[in-house]
């Protein structure tokens, strides 16, 4: 048996006390130019849907707001948008409340981008975070991170990297890793699949539960974007997001 089916072996045998948990962005859908343009690609939707009907928890766990989220996704899935700071659960949306006295603030951050980045820099707002994108003009890395710095020094936000991006959260003590541990709770197996830094706090979290007995399967996704040090926190790596879907179906 390859390691990947050992990995997964404890969390296929039973499924009423496991969780498959996944990534949107790079995982689930190619990455490109125009995040407004993602899609999950081939056989991803079918496969969660398929999990979803076996498993205790299936959930997507995004950067993306719900906003987005539940217009390329079914919506009777979990669909956790801002790393958690926005969730979908049964149909219903909540925000988590020490975040919601910050949307003026991030919407205050958005018109500055607007007004002051250069026009070729996206600015992606997203509610209760913000996006700056330099992917199009990679250029002005450096003028967007600095410019990210200061705002966020001014209004007291928070600096996340990204792929060929930059975000400014609340502070607010939430990311995938606390996301996964609420997920979790009482599950017997975990799978999460992921390809950014920002996944880097779900496979710690993994790591965290294995160490306490839960059964758990870290899964990293390759392509030419992806910082060395997550495919290192990985257990197994796995090509493209059609590699990601293959792992979804041996579930």
């Amino acid at each position: 048996m390859d390691r990947l089916a050992a990995l997964l072996a404890p969390i296929k045998a039973d499924p009423a006390s496991a969780a498959v948990l996944t990534d949107f962005d790079g995982t689930l859908s190619a990455i490109v130019d125009d995040p407004a343009r993602a899609r999950p690609v081939d056989g991803a939707v079918d496969a969660l849907l398929e999990l979803a009907a076996r498993y205790k928890t299936v959930a997507v766990i995004s950067g993306r707001p719900v906003s987005f989220l539940r217009t390329v996704l079914p919506e009777s899935l979990e669909l956790v948008g801002l790393y958690g700071l926005e969730w979908l659960r049964g149909g219903e949306t909540a925000d988590h409340p020490e975040a919601v006295p910050w949307r003026s603030v991030v919407g205050r951050a958005t018109d500055a981008a607007i007004d002051e980045l250069p026009d070729d820099v996206l600015v992606e707002p997203k509610g209760l975070s913000l996006t700056l994108h330099y992917r199009t003009a990679p250029e002005h890395e450096e003028l967007v991170e600095k410019w990210a710095a200061t705002r966020a020094a001014i209004d007291g936000l928070v600096v996340h990297g990204a792929k060929m991006s930059v975000e400014l959260h609340p502070p607010v003590a939430i990311d995938k890793g606390t996301t996964v541990r609420a997920l979790a709770a009482g599950l017997r197996a975990v799978c999460f699949v992921g390809d950014d830094v920002g996944d880097l706090p779900a496979f710690a979290a993994l790591a965290d539960l294995r160490a306490t007995g839960v059964a758990t399967a870290s899964v990293a996704v390759r392509s030419a974007e992806v910082p060395p040090e997550v495919l290192a926190a990985g257990d197994v790596v796995v090509d493209s997001p059609a590699g990601a879907v293959d792992v979804l179906r041996s579930l």
